[in-house]
């Protein structure tokens, strides 16, 4: 699925400067951020080498109609598949309105991250922003090219069918790694923000694409072993048992006790012995 993007910006300076500074296509990663290198071959072809959210990316492209002060369109030739058109139209004797239309392919799970993300329509959106700086700030084209490119053909808005002989790069210039693993974690956020989101409104939960569940590991269960932990029991604590003494009732009268014969401890017998017991004049 190819993507479309159109946006436009006043610049406050002649129609003629804004062309003639586009033109100007080796200048191109002055004011374009994700662009790393433009080659011109010749008045048609140009070599291209960009990197936009870490993904880099290589083409050539060619140029199928040029008209001065008005147009210039083009449309990869090999590599990245893309194409499109810029416009310029006069506002005001010294003010210039500049259209820029673009249709691409993105290509594997990054590209395709990054699209949805809409990274691609930001950097476009900023790469107009400092053309206008650059060109108002100089108040000049650094330079200028006023041939023509099949003038009069009416080409119009070129889209990726005009580009198909690109058949993209397949990832020819490299991706780097640090742009797989954001690419990966946004698609893995993205997936399990979703599915959050359904299942909090009660719907039913759609499986995430292919791409998405290839480039998350699975999980791993792990199996735990638990052991039973025993409290051990509190210490018996010793309690000291105290004999207790009946108390003595002083209002007891204990004359009738001393008269009875005292069988356990020999009291009558003893008392035998000491009246019996002679005297000390024996």
């Amino acid at each position: 699925m190819t993507t479309k993007v159109e946006r436009s910006i006043q610049v406050d300076v002649p129609v003629s400067t804004a062309y003639n500074q586009w033109t100007q296509f080796e200048d191109f990663p002055h004011f374009m951020g994700g662009v790393k290198e433009v080659r011109q071959l010749d008045d048609r072809r140009l070599h291209w080498v960009a990197e936009i959210a870490g993904v880099r990316r290589e083409w050539e492209a060619s140029i199928l109609e040029q008209v001065p002060d008005q147009k210039i369109a083009w449309a990869a030739t090999a590599g990245a598949t893309n194409a499109g058109a810029v416009r310029f139209e006069p506002s005001g004797p010294g003010s210039t309105i500049v259209y820029l239309a673009l249709e691409y392919e993105p290509e594997g799970v990054v590209e395709q991250v990054g699209d949805k993300l809409g990274i691609v329509e930001r950097q476009v959106t900023s790469d107009l922003e400092r053309f206008k700086k650059l060109v108002e700030d100089q108040g000049y084209a650094s330079g200028a090219w006023r041939g023509s490119v099949n003038e009069g053909v009416g080409i119009g808005t070129p889209g990726v069918s005009s580009a198909a002989a690109s058949q993209g790069d397949s990832g020819k210039a490299g991706v780097s790694g640090t742009a797989v693993a954001a690419g990966v974690a946004a698609a893995a956020a993205g997936a399990a923000a979703v599915a959050a989101a359904v299942k909090s409104s009660g719907g039913t939960e759609e499986k995430p694409s292919q791409d998405v569940v290839g480039s998350v590991p699975p999980v791993e269960t792990v199996e735990v072993e638990t052991t039973a932990v025993v409290a051990e029991p509190p210490p018996v604590e010793t309690v000291e048992v105290v004999e207790t003494v009946q108390p003595v009732d002083p209002d007891r009268d204990d004359s009738v006790l001393a008269e009875l014969p005292d069988t356990t401890t020999g009291k009558e017998h003893l008392r035998e012995n000491e009246e019996g017991r002679p005297g000390s004049g024996v």
